[in-house]
């Protein structure tokens, strides 16, 4: 471990026993070394590091504050951090599973939460989604929207965070789906209304399935044509290696 990385531990261990509780300012740059035994150096690379964590938040003339360290700002970069995979199809398979693993479980808990609010939010999102079926990066961009309203009526900020996360970078394979399936709007919209259905009769473990049978579906789906596109790729290598 560096002396950073140190000098970061020590800092977050002030966070987690509450002596920086959230919201709280920490103490000038010198004091703070001081009370660690750190360097001034080692103090600002710390504070640096946890800034960029979305953990401590550098204001400009008035000095350093702990976040709120609410889930859904801490675990702001994984989506970031996800979209750097993209050219990666072992990653891309393995966050699918992933999705299939977490969102049928977080529609069956929004089942047995959902308001009729909320329930409300999920039908006019699956209302946008039957207007756009013709138009696919809609169609997708609705899609993301219904998702995002089930799992956020689970009231699970960690869980939200989490999917939100995965589904950001899902998405360019849904989209990418619409455009080399023609027969995709129909068999979404289905699933789609099958999953509302479902949470409208406040009924888990219908939703639960609904729900599975829809990741499922795009999941194996992507599988094979991952594996097609790898085949292909392939049998090109092969040919031009061939020819050389």
């Amino acid at each position: 471990m560096s002396l950073t990385d140190k000098a970061i531990d020590e800092i977050r261990e002030l966070i987690r026993s509450g002596a920086l509780p959230p919201g709280s300012k920490l103490p000038p740059e010198q004091d703070l070394a001081a009370q660690l035994g750190l360097s001034r150096n080692l103090a600002r690379e710390a504070v640096k590091a946890l800034a960029v964590a979305r953990v401590l938040e550098v204001r400009r003339g008035d000095g350093t504050y702990v976040t709120s360290l609410a889930p859904s700002l801490l675990l702001e970069g994984l989506g970031g951090a996800v979209e750097l995979l993209q050219g990666d199809s072992v990653a891309l398979r393995d966050l699918m599973e992933v999705r299939r693993l977490l969102e049928p479980v977080a529609t069956a808990l929004a089942a047995t939460r959902i308001s009729s609010v909320q329930l409300a939010e999920v039908e006019r999102h699956l209302d946008a989604m039957r207007e756009a079926r013709d138009d696919v990066e809609q169609l997708n961009a609705h899609d993301v929207a219904f998702h995002r309203a089930v799992v956020s009526a689970t009231g699970n900020e960690t869980l939200h965070a989490l999917l939100e996360g995965i589904s950001g970078r899902t998405l360019r394979a849904r989209i990418w789906r619409g455009l080399v399936d023609d027969r995709v709007a129909g068999r979404t919209l289905a699933e789609h209304e099958a999953i509302f259905n479902a949470l409208s009769a406040r009924d888990a473990a219908l939703s639960q399935a609904a729900a599975l049978l829809h990741v499922s579906n795009t999941e194996q789906w992507l599988r094979e044509h991952l594996r097609s596109g790898e085949a292909l790729s392939a049998r090109t290598t092969a040919g031009t290696t061939a020819g050389t």
